[in-house]
């Protein structure tokens, strides 16, 4: 199994895990849990990969992904209510689905010889937009969306960092888990520590 591929099943896991949360905090039946980890799984990679003209789209070439999503969203139909706080597993699983799946848009972009600033769009993109989906489809605030805190940002210097250690390290297992690290541990204080980044705020005109 290769790199790009590893780090697609790791992400599509967790992710679908997340989904899965966050169908039970909507209440949906089993067929909403399948769907919506499903969407929250492959979303963001099948962005990537069009954007990126791979084809096929990596789900579609290999339905296995399918199948993985599937089995994570039914462990969390049968598990969740035994969850203390739904709410907080989710954020933290969040932050490690984020995490692997920049990872992966970076490994994806470069095996098709993306340039840098292009892989590192790819990072953002393949880890942000699945969580997005996830959850405007069950009208939930997007995390990616909330005040000041560090979601796309912790994705893009992870995704840099990735980059910048396959630029000038000859090690690409090296690289990937200095993403994964920096992504997590940014999200990880924002979420710990409430480390913000400055948000807008209007002021009155003046007369």
């Amino acid at each position: 199994m290769t790199p790009p591929q590893l780090l697609d099943f790791a992400s599509v896991f967790v992710f679908a895990l997340t989904g899965g949360l966050t169908a039970s905090r909507a209440q949906l039946d089993i067929v909403g849990f399948l769907f919506v980890g499903c969407l929250t799984a492959v979303g963001g990679g099948t962005a990537r990969d069009v954007l990126l003209s791979r084809d096929p789209v990596f789900w579609v070439g290999d339905p296995i992904y399918i199948g993985v999503a599937s089995l994570a969203a039914l462990l969390v139909f049968l598990g969740a209510h035994r969850l203390e706080s739904r709410y907080r597993v989710l954020l933290w699983l969040d932050a490690l689905a984020l995490s692997v799946a920049v990872s992966a848009g970076i490994s994806a972009a470069v095996s098709v010889g993306a340039s840098w600033v292009i892989a590192v769009i790819m990072g953002v993109v393949t880890g942000c937009l699945g969580g997005l989906l996830r959850d405007v489809v069950c009208n939930e605030v997007p995390l990616v969306l909330k005040q000041g805190e560090l979601y796309v940002t912790a994705a893009a210097v992870g995704a840099a960092t990735g980059v910048a250690g396959l630029t000038f390290l000859d090690n690409e297992l090296a690289a990937f888990l200095a993403c994964v690290v920096v992504t997590f541990c940014l999200r990880a204080g924002s979420l710990v520590f409430g480390w913000r980044l400055p948000t807008y705020k209007s002021r009155q005109p003046k007369a």
